[in-house]
């Protein structure tokens, strides 16, 4: 609420695009022809540094100062830097959550109660549910995501389908949480207020997730099922051969899930959760740890070096002999050592370094006014209702392209917007619920964004992989659309 956004008068929508249009073609260039090959393991990562250059040379040729440029990069970094530690949190407590024997406890009684057929529609009423308690996408994908996904890899399903029906879940119950902070956010940008703001947004917000519902039930239908029952008995075959399997393991994420409701902070959640984590490693899975340290007996030592390995280097064990003499099908065995796999902090690295690389690009952008300048244009734009709402969606948009950052997608077009809707004498509660429409939902559809960094980095699905599945996401800007250019529920200002 307090971000300062940067203006300059000198610049002009030509230089604003430069480094935006320099950006994505060469993420295009480097995504569809060279495979994600070109620079390495983190070219996407030096593309989103060369577009900050750029964006840098723009800036000084428009007289704006290195420092400025580097006070607001200075500025993008603080702001994230509660999220990059509770991505470190969420690479801990999978890592713990795996070896403790929690995830394949919820992939193994996961695999008794669902089947491939209602997987996908489960997935989301089951995060919808989750998100609405917690208010948060991030803990629902770190917890029940996590095992989900588990559930998904072991069934052979789309791990496209099952992390785009997650995350649809995840979001529908984060934007209607009077939890969320994004919520909480909106409305306070546009000037209205928050269970108005909740109640406006359900008539855009429950189509969106009902139409949701009904795609991933009809694509259920199309999940191959063939030979189910005994994949199903091979993989619980393996995770009882690797883990003491038991519902007792239920009690750390029931806690988890508990202390998060009474709206504990993430850091400290997390924390918790990944502790415990490790304490039922060590009461519950003595064979885990004797692998992982290779050692025959058990003292302080071996309990040690598992709890950190689990937490900060990753672990993976080793497969059953019978799976591979098993007649699973090939692509699935490929996928199994995942689910004897924790990432630890470490498996986060690469997320961490994409978003402190997409806080250089969009601090860049913001220092020498080249957001504002793409805020304005899309505001000029706005000669009727619709256009204006179409302009606040373009603008949410190209705010999560360039800033990289959720929070300045409703930030900064709630401060721009603000003044326009009250000129068209239109309620507050038409911009907070568009800035939420398209600002929070399509966060999670730009690779380089926080929210797109993460979610892939925690489910382990690129955004690629999941963008046409993550419906909710997508169709939700749309819906907004629509209602405009209907005119249905365009709240007027009282007189």
């Amino acid at each position: 609420m307090d971000q300062n956004i940067q203006e300059n008068k000198e610049l002009s929508l030509l230089e604003a695009l430069i480094p935006v249009v320099i950006l994505i073609a060469l993420l295009a260039y480097n995504i569809v022809w060279q495979d994600s090959g070109w620079l390495g393991d983190y070219s996407n990562h030096y593309i989103l540094l060369m577009a900050g250059g750029i964006a840098a040379v723009v800036g000084l040729f428009n007289k704006v100062s290195l420092q400025t440029m580097i006070s607001e990069v200075w500025e993008n970094l603080k702001s994230v830097f509660t999220p990059l530690m509770i991505l470190l949190l969420v690479g801990a407590l999978a890592g713990t959550w795996m070896m403790s024997g929690i995830v394949p406890a919820m992939v193994y009684y996961g695999m008794q109660i669902l089947n491939p057929t209602i997987f996908l529609a489960a997935s989301v009423v089951i995060c919808t549910i989750i998100s609405l308690a917690t208010g948060s996408s991030w803990t629902t994908t770190a917890t029940v995501g996590i095992a989900l996904i588990g559930i998904a890899g072991a069934m052979g399903i789309s791990l496209g389908m099952a992390a785009g029906a997650i995350i649809s879940g995840a979001y529908f119950g984060d934007k209607m949480s009077p939890l969320s902070d994004t919520t909480n956010l909106a409305p306070a940008m546009a000037g209205g207020e928050l269970f108005s703001h909740i109640r406006y947004m359900a008539l855009t917000t429950i189509p969106s997730i009902l139409i949701t519902l009904v795609i991933f039930i009809i694509l259920g239908f199309t999940v191959e099922s063939s030979g189910q029952l005994n994949e199903n008995t091979v993989i619980n075959d393996m995770l009882l051969d690797k883990f003491n399997i038991t519902p007792w393991l239920f009690i750390v994420p029931a806690i988890v899930v508990g202390i998060i409701m009474m709206k504990v902070k993430p850091l400290v959640a997390l924390s918790i959760g990944a502790i415990l984590g490790a304490i039922f490693t060590i009461m519950f899975q003595p064979e885990v740890i004797k692998e992982l340290t290779g050692s025959s007996t058990l003292g302080m030592s071996e309990y040690f070096s598992a709890t950190i390995s689990s937490l900060f280097t990753g672990t993976q064990l080793a497969l059953p002999d019978f799976v591979g003499s098993s007649d699973l099908p090939e692509k699935l065995k490929e996928k199994l050592p995942d689910l004897l796999a924790g990432k630890g902090m470490a498996g986060m690295l690469w997320t961490i370094y994409l978003i402190i690389a997409a806080m250089v690009f969009g601090g860049v952008m913001d220092g020498i006014g080249a957001l504002a300048r793409i805020t304005k244009s899309l505001l000029n734009m706005a000669k009727s209702t619709f256009g204006l709402f179409a302009s606040t969606v373009a603008s949410c948009l190209a705010l999560n392209i360039t800033a990289s950052d959720q929070y300045l997608a409703l930030v900064v077009p709630g401060k721009m917007f603000k003044q326009a809707y009250k000129d068209q004498g239109l309620a507050p509660e038409n911009l907070s619920r568009t800035l939420e429409d398209s600002g929070t939902v399509t966060s999670v559809l730009i690779p380089w964004n926080t929210c797109g960094a993460y979610q892939s980095g925690v489910l382990g699905v690129s955004v690629a992989e999941y963008f046409v599945f993550a419906i909710f996401n997508w169709i939700s800007p749309i819906m907004t659309l629509i209602f405009a250019a209907l005119g249905i529920k365009i709240k007027q200002l009282m007189k």
